[in-house]
Formats: structure tokens, sequence, C-alpha cells
């Protein structure tokens, strides 16, 4: 399951990933399951994270801490088994030390972080690292038939 957290205010994207009960608010004509429900035992992306309201993010923090959930209008705790992946254009570690993103928050989601920058400027490489795992690949599939198309 994927969502841009940017794209949603911060009460229609408590309803998306956290789904909401019958009658919880207008135009809320039955129960729905909301995204990490659906993706239990499964990921769910949250793209753009950084752009989630610190009351969002302590609703966050509490479903990977306590792995449950509570829907919107709902008492039922339900509990999920989710992988998350979260993305962000934003420096985090910067939000953190201006308090426009929570510390907790941070260290729960990166338990192993990335970068990408790199990449845009280093094109040179992708080439190169491409047939490095191409190579992985027919390896393990002890095949030697599988090539990119492309020239370089």
């Amino acid at each position: 399951m994927s969502v841009n957290c940017g794209a949603f205010t911060e009460t229609l994207l408590e309803s998306e990933l956290f789904g909401y009960m019958r009658g919880a608010f207008t135009g809320a004509a039955a129960n729905k399951k909301g995204l990490f429900e659906v993706a239990d035992k499964g990921t769910i992306f949250l793209d753009e994270v950084g752009d989630t309201s610190l009351a969002m993010q302590v609703k966050l923090l509490r479903v990977l801490q306590e792995r449950k959930l509570r829907r919107v209008g709902g008492t039922e705790e339900i509990p999920i088994d989710v992988r998350i992946i979260a993305a962000t254009n934003r420096d985090l570690s910067e939000m953190v030390a201006e308090n426009q993103f929570r510390e907790d928050l941070f260290y729960r989601i990166s338990v192993i972080p990335s970068s990408f920058r790199l990449c845009a400027t280093a094109g040179t490489n992708i080439p190169i690292l491409a047939d490095h795992f191409l190579a992985r690949l027919n390896a393990s599939m002890e095949r030697r038939s599988i090539e990119f198309p492309m020239k370089r």
C-alpha cells in the first residue's frame, strides 16, 4: 500500500491511514478499513512523511509502538503487523532540530536510512551498478541470457 502524506489534509490522512466507523463524520455511511489495516502482514509506503503535522506524527508513532490502531470514531483496538517504508524530500534531522518533526518518530522510521541524492549526480555509475546486479541475478538463476537491451 502506498500513500502520499502531503497530498491529504490531516483529517483525511487520518481516515485514509486508520479507517473510520460508520457515522464518524458526515458522509461516513459505512465502516472503512484504513491503509494500515489493508496492508496487514505486508508493507505500507508513507511518501512525504515529512509533510505530516505533529498531531499526525503522534498517531503514527502510536501505531508503530503499539502495533495497534483505532479507526476514526471507533473504540476497538485493531492489531496490525505491517512493515513501514517512509520517504521524504525534506531533511528530517534538521526538522527534528527545529521541533517540526518528532524525534521519537524520526528514530522509529530511521532504522535503515538511505539517501538517494547521489544517484542524480552519479549517472555514470548507474550502468555499472545495473550490470553488477544483473550479473548477481543471472548467477542466482544459473542463467547468462538476461541482458540489458541498451547500448552504452
